[in-house]
C-alpha cells in the first residue's frame, strides 16, 4: 500500500507550480524596462511576493535574496513533519550541486584573486562553514573545509588539482567535481522508490555535461588528453564514442556521433560557436537541453520521490530566468538580447 505521505507531499509540492514565474510573466517581463515594474509584474508569485517584503538598493541586493529565497524554500520543504525520507535524500543529493559550484567559485578565486559570492545553499553552508571556504587561500583549505563539511569523496580531486596547470588542470578538477556530484545521484537514485527513472534522468544529464566538455575540449586545443575527464555512467553515449571525436574540429562532432539526439545538439554548439567565437555559448546550450531532458522525465510524474526532485529544478529553472531578465534590466542591456538564453 502506498505510504499517504506520498500523496500529500505530491499535492503540496503540484499545487506550488501555479505559483512560479511562467512563460506569461517572462514575455511582460521581456517589455520591461525599470526594476520596480518587473517585480510588480511577478507579485502575485510565491518568490515575487518575498521579494516585495526585502530592501534592494541593486542587483547585488537582488541576487542574494533570489538565492536566499530559494534556499529557505528549500529547508522548509525538507523540514515538513510528513516527508517521506527518500524524498527529503532526494533533495540533500540534488543540493551539493551547489557545493560544486561553490567550489570551482573559489578555486577560481584563488588563482585570480578575485572572490565571488558564493551560494547559501548545500552542505557547506549547512555546516557553517560558507564564511571558511569563502576565505580559502589554498588549495589545502579548500579540502580542509570539504573534511569538514563532511564531503569527503570530494578532497581526492581538489588535492589532485594544480593551479599551474593551466586550462587542462581546471576542466580536469571540474569535471572530477561533477563526476562524483552525479555518482553520488546516481547512487541515490539506486535506492529510492521509482529511482530507475531518476536514474535514466540522471544518465542523459551526463551524456550532456560529457558531450559539453568533449566541445569545451576541442575548441579550447585539449585534444584527445580530455578523454581523461569523462564523467562515468552516462546513458547513450559511451565513452568510446566521445574519446573518438577528441581529435577532430569542433564542426566533426556531430557526424561522429551515432545518436540523431546528440549530433543536433552537437550541430547546435558548433552553430552557436561559429556566430559567438565564445566557448560559454557551449554551456548555455548544454544547459538549455537538460532541462528539457529534466522537464520531459520528471514533470509528469506523481506520488513518488521524484516530485520532490522536478519540484527543485523547477525553482531552479525560475530562479535562473529572473537572475539572467533582472540583471539585464539593472544593467541597462534590452531584454530581447538575452531571451534566448531563457528556460521555458
Amino acid at each position: 500500500m502506498l505510504d499517504p505521505r506520498y500523496a500529500y507531499m505530491s499535492a503540496y509540492l503540484k499545487a506550488e507550480e501555479p505559483k512560479t514565474v511562467g512563460g506569461n510573466h517572462l514575455d511582460r517581463l521581456s517589455r520591461t524596462t525599470n526594476v520596480t515594474d518587473a517585480l510588480g509584474i511577478i507579485r502575485e508569485t510565491d518568490i515575487g511576493a518575498y521579494l516585495e517584503g526585502t530592501t534592494i538598493r541593486g542587483f547585488e541586493d537582488i541576487d542574494r535574496a533570489l538565492w536566499t529565497y530559494f534556499a529557505e524554500r528549500i529547508a522548509y520543504i525538507e523540514a515538513f513533519k510528513y516527508i517521506p525520507g527518500d524524498m527529503r535524500r532526494v533533495s540533500r543529493s540534488f543540493v551539493i550541486k551547489y557545493d560544486v559550484s561553490n567550489v570551482k567559485a573559489t578555486l577560481q578565486g584563488i588563482i585570480t584573486g578575485e572572490k565571488t559570492p558564493l551560494i547559501p545553499i548545500g552542505a557547506i553552508c549547512d555546516e557553517g562553514f560558507l564564511d571558511d571556504l569563502n576565505a580559502s587561500e589554498t588549495i589545502q583549505d579548500v579540502a580542509d573545509v570539504l573534511t569538514q563539511s563532511r564531503l569527503p569523496d570530494f578532497v581526492p580531486a581538489i588535492k589532485a588539482y594544480d593551479p599551474a596547470g593551466g586550462v587542462k588542470a581546471k576542466i580536469a578538477v571540474e569535471s572530477r567535481l561533477e563526476g562524483e556530484y552525479y555518482h553520488q545521484l546516481l547512487k541515490t537514485a539506486s535506492e529510492i522508490r521509482e529511482g530507475a527513472v531518476l536514474g535514466n534522468a540522471y544518465g542523459l544529464v551526463i551524456d550532456l555535461v560529457n558531450l559539453g566538455i568533449v566541445c569545451r575540449a576541442v575548441v579550447e586545443g585539449i585534444g584527445p588528453a580530455a578523454g581523461d575527464y569523462l564523467i562515468a555512467d552516462g546513458y547513450i553515449l559511451s565513452e568510446k564514442s566521445l574519446r573518438d571525436t577528441l581529435p577532430y574540429k569542433l564542426t566533426d562532432i556531430p557526424r561522429r556521433l551515432d545518436s540523431p539526439q546528440y549530433r543536433d545538439i552537437a550541430n547546435e554548439i558548433a552553430s552557436a560557436y561559429d556566430k559567438s567565437k565564445s566557448v560559454t555559448v557551449i554551456d548555455e546550450v548544454i544547459e538549455k537541453h537538460k532541462y528539457a531532458t529534466l522537464r520531459a522525465l520528471l514533470s509528469p510524474r506523481a506520488l513518488s520521490p521524484l516530485v520532490m526532485a522536478w519540484y527543485l529544478i523547477l525553482k531552479e529553472i525560475e530562479l535562473r530566468n529572473l537572475r539572467l531578465l533582472l540583471k539585464a534590466i539593472y544593467d541597462g542591456i534590452a531584454v530581447e538580447e538575452v531571451k534566448r538564453y531563457l528556460l521555458l
